[in-house]
């Protein structure tokens, strides 16, 4: 295939495994959110592929939200405490483990550690969570139907998207996510209310 059909996490991986066999040593690599558009199941994959990175004597530095990638990291960053004009100052900087046990890293690792007020500490510690709403939107009743998509990896699929909701569209990278609604949902959809020429997969 083509580099211009893959998807992100697709194409993310393929630069990232092109780092991995350079085989470079005493690199400092700095990735911002690598995990979006990445399904959970492919989490695992991408943090070995970062593990690797560092084992052969590279520094990783990433900037991110998703637990699995926090919890796998050897030291933790924290800057808040909220955003905007709320954030700014780091609340939290720590090896993970001192983190979790809340105990003072061991001495010469750092000159200190600061243990402030740091709401992604109380997630991570199961302090704090966030619930599964009770009720759910269920949307004004009319819905949204797309009939025999096929482009890229899409297999003839025919879908209804609800109306008046919030919609996840979730899979496994290069499942046809973005293939499905950006290539082809919203072509169509900008002909038929802003007369684009767009052509849609």
């Amino acid at each position: 295939r083509a580099t211009a059909t893959l998807s992100g996490g697709e194409a993310q991986r393929i630069r990232l495994a092109t780092q991995i066999g350079a085989g470079l040593m005493g690199v400092l690599y700095i990735l911002d959110e690598p995990s979006i558009g990445l399904h959970q199941k492919d989490n695992m994959k991408l943090i070995s592929s970062l593990k690797e990175l560092r084992d052969e004597g590279n520094s990783v530095m990433v900037v991110e939200h998703d637990l699995e990638t926090m919890m796998a990291a050897d030291w933790l960053v924290d800057v808040g405490p909220g955003a905007g004009e709320n954030g700014g100052r780091i609340c939290l900087s720590a090896p993970l483990q001192n983190i979790l046990d809340g105990s003072s890293p061991s001495p010469g690792i750092l000159p200190h550690c600061i243990l402030g007020d740091s709401l992604t500490r109380e997630y991570l510690k199961g302090m704090k969570e966030i619930a599964v709403p009770k009720a759910r939107r269920r949307g004004s009743g009319e819905s949204l139907r797309l009939a025999g998509a096929s482009g890229n990896n899409l297999k003839n699929v025919d879908i209804d998207f609800p109306l008046g909701c919030f919609i996840g569209i979730s899979g496994v990278s290069g499942s046809g996510k973005s293939s499905l609604i950006n290539e082809t949902l919203m072509p169509i959809l900008k002909n038929k209310f802003y007369h684009s020429k767009l052509k849609p997969l």
